[in-house]
C-alpha cells in the first residue's frame, strides 16, 4: 500500500513539473495556446499542443510573439534563480552537517575555527544583593527573598575570548532541554552584569531579565543547535546562555566582539 502511494506521489510530482514546463503561446486576440514547445518557421508558428497532444501550425500574424518570448524569458530567469538558490541551500546544509560532525559529545558551546571545533569556556556566576554575593551554582532557591532586586554577574570587565566577526556562529549542545540564546552583558569596573533579578514581594520567586539579542537557530542533530545573531553584534560583551526563567540556573559562556 505504501509503495503504491509513493508511486502515485512520484507521478503527481512529475505531472506538476511537466505542467510547469509548458509555455503559453499568446495570441493577438487575447487568448493563448498551452504548448510544450513552439518553433517559428517562415510566417508560421509550429507548436505541440498540450491539450490535443499533437503538432499544429498557426499563422505568425495571429501570434503575440513578443509577449510569448518575454514570458518565456522571465520564466527561464526565475527557474535559473530558483536552481541557484536550491544549490546554495544544499551547499549550506552540507557545510552545517560537516561542521556539526566535528562538535564533541560533551554539552557546551563551541565554534568552528579552520578545521577544528573550539570550546567556549563556561563562566562561574554570582548573584549580588544588598546582603552580599552568592555563588549561583547549586543555589535554588537563592536565599535572598528579603532583597527586592539583585544582579547576576561574572568576574572581570572583559571576556578573555574575543571575536572580530560580529556575526560569529556557535554550536550549543544542550545538557537538558532549556531555552538558550545570546545575551548582551553590561560591563562594570570589575564585573559584567549578565541580568537583573527582581523578587516577587512575599515570595522567593525570582524574575530574571537578561538582555537577549535576536538570533537565528537551527537544530542540526538531537540536542545540538547552530546559533548566530540575526543582525551583526555591536562591539561589546556578550554570552551564550542556557536557562529556565525563575530557576536561577543560568549557564553562561562569555565572549566579546571587538570594534573594527
Amino acid at each position: 500500500m505504501r509503495g503504491r502511494l509513493l508511486f502515485a506521489l512520484v507521478l503527481a510530482l512529475a505531472a506538476i513539473a511537466a505542467w510547469a514546463a509548458n509555455v503559453k503561446l499568446y495570441l493577438k486576440d487575447g487568448g493563448y495556446q498551452l504548448v510544450r514547445e513552439y518553433q517559428v518557421q517562415s510566417g508560421r508558428v509550429r507548436f505541440y499542443s498540450v491539450e490535443r497532444s499533437e503538432w499544429e501550425e498557426i499563422p505568425l500574424d495571429l501570434v503575440d510573439l513578443k509577449r510569448t518570448e518575454a514570458e518565456s524569458a522571465s520564466r527561464q530567469a526565475n527557474s535559473e534563480k530558483e536552481a541557484k538558490l536550491s544549490a546554495e541551500e544544499d551547499q549550506a546544509a552540507r557545510q552545517i552537517d560537516e561542521q556539526a560532525s566535528r562538535i564533541p559529545t560533551t554539552p557546551g558551546v563551541y565554534w568552528i575555527e579552520g578545521a577544528a571545533a573550539k570550546a567556549l569556556k563556561q563562566a562561574e556566576s554570582t548573584v549580588r544583593t544588598d546582603k552580599g554575593r552568592f555563588i549561583l551554582r547549586g543555589l535554588s532557591p537563592m536565599p535572598a527573598a528579603s532583597s527586592k532586586t539583585a544582579t547576576l554577574q561574572i568576574d572581570g570587565a572583559h571576556s578573555a575570548t574575543v571575536f572580530a566577526n560580529p556575526e560569529q556562529e556557535f554550536f550549543i549542545l544542550l545538557s537538558e532541554t532549556e531555552p538558550f540564546g545570546i545575551a548582551r552583558l553590561a560591563p562594570k569596573p570589575a564585573v559584567r552584569i549578565v541580568e537583573n533579578i527582581s523578587y516577587t514581594p512575599g515570595t522567593n520567586d525570582a524574575n530574571e531579565e537578561p538582555e537577549i539579542v535576536p538570533t537565528l537557530q537551527i537544530e542540526v542533530a538531537e540536542g545540538l543547535y547552530k546559533l548566530w545573531p540575526k543582525q551583526p553584534l555591536p562591539a561589546g560583551e556578550y554570552a551564550v546562555v542556557q536557562y529556565t526563567g525563575g530557576k536561577l540556573d543560568m549557564q553562561i559562556w562569555d565572549f566579546a566582539v571587538k570594534a573594527k
